[in-house]
Order: C-alpha cells, then structure tokens, then sequence
C-alpha cells in the first residue's frame, strides 16, 4: 500500500506544469480561454470603480451620451460644442453598450461610465486574441500564446481597456490588418488566402477607419510598401482581393462620411484634417509637444514587462532582418513609430498598435535562445523588470500620504506582491530561464492591476474631485436643480451632473447665476471666491455655502479648492 501511495505521489509529481502547458497547447481554443482569463485578470480590477478619467474619456462618453439624449447618431456633440475630431465610430459602440445596458435595467446607465468602457474592454480583449491569430503567421503556438500575453498584460493596454476612448479598439482593428497583410506577404505564392483572413482584414480596415480614420491605412501602408520595395514587386497584395475589399470598404464607411459632410457642411472635414490631423503635425496641439525619441523612452513602462527582453532582442533582430518573418514584423513597427516620433504631438498610446510587432519579435528571439543573461548588459537592464511595480507602490504610496494623509492599505499588499514576482523574474532570467522570467512577469502584471486600479485608486480621494462634486448636485433636496460650475472645467463633471451643467467665466455671472432663482447651485473655486461674494453683496443675496470640495487637478497640476454654494428650494 505504501509503495502504490509513492507511486501515486511521484506519478502528480512529473505531471508539471510543461506537462499542463504542453496539454492546453494541443488546442487553440484552452489557449485563447488561458489568454482570455489572464486578459480579464489585468482588465477588470477597477474597471466599474475607476473615475471617468479627464479630459478625453469623459469627452467621448458625454458624446455618445448626448446622441443617446438627442437621437441623432450622425453628428458628434460635447455640449453645444461640435466634436469634429474623430469618425463616429466609437461614438455608436458605447451608444449601443449604454442603450443595452439600459434596456436591461442597468440604473443611471447614462452617467454609468463602465458602460461606455465596455468596446474599450472588448477591444483589449480583441487586440490580445488577434495577436495570437497574427503571430501563428510566424511562430508557433507557444509562440503566438506569449507574444498575446505580453499584449494582455502590458500596462498601456491595461489602461486603455478601462478608458471609453478609441484606443483599445483601434488597436484591434490594426492587428487584425496586420495579420491578413502578414498572411499575404508570408504566404505568398501559395495560392488564394482563405476567405476567414480576408474577412478579418478587410472588416478591421473598415472598423478602423470608422474609428480613427487614415491611421490604420498608414500601419498597413507603410509596411506594404517597405515590403515591396525589399520583392521589388507589389503582386503579393493582389491575394489580399484589394479591388473587391476596398469597394465593401467604401460601402460600410462611405454612408457616414456623406451624412456629416451634408450635416456639418462640410465642417467636420475641415476641423478633422485641418486642426485635429495637421495641428499634430504642426503646432496646434502642442501641449501634447515631445521631443523625439519619447516613445522609446516611454516603452519602457508602457509595454511592460516585455519592454527590456524585446530590448535585449534587437541584435537578434538586425541579425536576421532578411528573414521574412524578422523582416515584416520589423517593417510592421519601425516606418510608423518613426513617423510619430518626427509629429511633434505625443501621447504615450499612439505607437500602442505597434507594440504587437515588438512583442513578435522578442517572442523569436527568446525562442532561438538569443535572449539571456549572456548577452552584454542584460543582467543589468532587466533590474527594470521589478523596478516599474516598485516604483508604482512608493510613487502611489506617496501621492496619497501627501494628499489625503494616508497610504493605499487596500492596495499595498497586491502592489508588494507584485514588486516580489517582479524580483523573482529577474532572478529567473539571472538563471537563464527566460520563459519562467515571462511567466512571473504575467503574474506579476495582474497583481499589479489588482492592487493599483483595484484597491489603490480606491484610496487616492483628492483625485476624484469631479465624483464628489456630482454627489453634492445629486444631494440637493430638490428635482431637476440647475448646475454651474466656475474655476472648474473639467469634462468629467458635465458627463456625471449634465448636459446642461454651465460653465461660467467670472464671479459676477457665478453670482447672476444664482440670482435667476429657483433650485440652483454653482461650484466656485477658491480663486474667484472673492469677486463671486463681492457680486454677491452688491446685489443684496446670501447663497448658502453646501460644502467645500478639496483636492488635485492631475490635469492643471494644482490643488483645488472648490465651494458648493446653493440658493432656492
């Protein structure tokens, strides 16, 4: 009996975790059901709690939320403000996620933020499942698998998941061009493309011009046209059927574009190229200025943890730059990351779309066993690996002590936790076990979500000044008050109080405001507090002072200090 129990004991014992993996690898549906969960352990933790994030998220929602308040699904609307800088595209999906969730008994489902987020979560879920779909065009299936979890699990995608915003999505919409490009141009010669990769590449060229315009042209554009020039011929698109795709293209997008061109008479054209597109290129947004060489600085926290293995794989990379697979995935990222780096405006989710194509490449190399600890300066650069989730707990940790007095308890232990797989990973690929390093990193990627959009954000109170805001209107004892704000102007408050939230200039109109009676309350930060009482006396009124609102505007940098001031019933 003894020696079957030991028999049993040894039997569990070689059943490994290779074993495990090798057993889910048989099948692309466990892989994607892997790649799914690990993508929802990154993705959800916050993702109902997060406060609608300024300025773009609450832009976009309040949007889409006034097409659902005035019916009309062409033009694009921020107020009486028209919002002609993007296509429509996102605009109906969180139109229809929030109509859904109203039909099914959500409550407040207009000013319910989540709700707006769900294309985002479904478009990081997307991009993470067409990674894998894109990379089987080069390696195999434990390769496809950890170059889509080095996607599930970098911080840009984790952010952009719970952002309502045109991202995530667009993300998707690229990688799934990519991959049927990457079919065309690695399978070329060998016949006709199934009809499935011709599908998935034309509708995500559709959807992304839908969503953000040219820019998935230029992903796919780019690429082709430095492929062709390395075959010195252009015939290996014709597979890609481009005559029938871009009619069926023009079919899905044109409708749109006609309505807001006789909608907006011709506005939308002139705002979108104009000042949105070539105001990047120029200096009409340059308060998002950087110098070159910003996303590659950047890269290194935003596509953590894979960011130093794929930097450690770019000699493997020059190395083998004329095999096919090297040579697309370089062309995939490099012609287009140069071309932001040169647009004097930077955002680090721009070059988003291109980080499946880095991730590729770290993915073959580690697979050649290139990457290592052997290689010059590898140990240490790779201390970056435990050193972003260490820096997000003291950085965190210190925000809120110098805030709010106090530290992320809820947060702390996931945040520490993450920091120690962190180190572990380092220390595996000290050892030279570079997948254990991968493993760890994605482990340590999900605690890192839990314990900083999960439990941290929950505790950085001077940083949710618009949702305290919105609960002093909602608490009035009155229906329907009318909302004012002055000193304060952040999108975020006019998504959560109302389209009809007024945004005022001076203390007299702050006073004026009052003045017209009924129910009425106006947010008067501390700066304009002493022209708004000065009006105030002149006309003889006594607005009663609610509450006072204090905290930080990440935006303008400043500390707030911001009165509720009431009058009427």
């Amino acid at each position: 009996m003894d020696g079957l129990v030991a028999q049993q004991r040894l039997s569990l014992r070689h059943f490994s975790v290779a074993q495990m993996a090798a057993a889910i690898e048989r099948s692309h549906v466990r892989l994607c059901a892997v790649l799914v969960l690990l993508a929802l352990a990154c993705f959800l933790p916050g993702f109902t709690s997060l406060q609608p994030m300024d300025r773009d998220e609450p832009r976009y929602a309040q949007a889409s939320k006034q097409m659902l308040e005035t019916r009309d699904f062409v033009d694009i609307r921020f107020q009486d403000e028209a919002r002609h800088k993007k296509p429509v595209g996102i605009y109906w999906m969180q139109s229809a996620t929030v109509a859904l969730g109203e039909a099914l008994g959500v409550p407040e489902a207009h000013t319910t933020i989540a709700l707006y987020r769900l294309p985002s979560l479904f478009g990081a879920l997307a991009t993470v499942l067409l990674t894998y779909w894109a990379a089987l065009a080069f390696v195999g299936r434990r390769g496809a698998f950890l170059t889509a979890a080095l996607m599930a699990t970098s911080i840009i995608l984790m952010v952009e998941a719970r952002l309502a915003k045109t991202d995530a999505m667009l993300t998707a919409c690229s990688v799934a061009v990519m991959g049927g490009l990457a079919r065309a141009y690695l399978g070329r010669g060998a016949g006709i493309l199934p009809r499935r990769t011709l599908l998935i590449f034309w509708l995500g060229f559709a959807a992304g011009i839908l969503i953000k315009g040219p820019l998935v042209l230029m992903f796919a554009g780019t690429c082709a046209a430095v492929l062709s020039y390395k075959e010195r011929s252009a015939r290996w698109l014709l597979t890609l059927r481009p005559w029938l795709g871009a009619l069926a293209t023009l079919l899905i997008v044109l409708p749109w574009f006609i309505a807001i061109a006789i909608k907006s008479g011709g506005a939308f054209y002139s705002e979108a190229v104009g000042h949105d597109m070539l105001g990047k290129v120029g200096t009409a947004q340059s308060y998002h200025w950087a110098p070159p060489g910003f996303y590659l600085i950047a890269y290194f926290a935003t596509f953590w943890p894979g960011a130093i293995l794929a930097t450690i794989a770019i000699p493997f990379a020059w190395k083998h730059r004329r095999e096919e697979p090297v040579a697309f995935a370089l062309a995939w990222a490099i012609p287009s990351w140069l071309i932001f780096e040169a647009v004097p405006t930077k955002l680090p989710h721009y070059v988003m779309p291109l980080y499946p194509a880095i991730g590729l490449v770290a993915v073959m190399a580690i697979s050649r066993h290139f990457v290592g600890p052997y290689r010059p300066g590898a140990r240490a650069a790779t201390v970056l690996i435990p050193f972003i989730p260490v820096g997000l707990t003291v950085g965190l940790s210190a925000v809120a002590w110098s805030f709010d007095g106090t530290l992320p308890y809820r947060g702390l232990p996931f945040m520490i936790a993450s920091s120690l797989v962190a180190l572990y990973a380092w220390r595996m690929f000290v050892k030279d076990r570079v997948l254990n390093t991968l493993a760890a990193g994605f482990i340590s990627s999900a605690l890192l979500a839990l314990g900083v959009f999960g439990f941290a954000q929950l505790d950085l109170r001077s940083l949710k000044l618009s949702p305290r805001l919105a609960e002093v209107a909602h608490n009035l004892p009155c229906e329907n008050p009318r909302v004012a704000t002055l000193g304060y102007r952040e999108p975020s408050l006019v998504f959560l109080v109302g389209t009809d939230l007024e945004m005022l200039e001076t203390g007299p109109e702050a006073s004026s405001f009052l003045k017209q009676g009924g129910c009425r309350l106006v947010f008067v930060e501390k700066r304009f507090e002493d022209a708004f009482r000065a009006e105030n006396d002149r006309l003889g009124q006594h607005p009663t002072l609610s509450t006072r609102v204090t905290g930080f505007n990440i935006n303008s940098g400043r500390r707030l200090d911001i009165g509720a001031y009431s009058s009427g019933s």
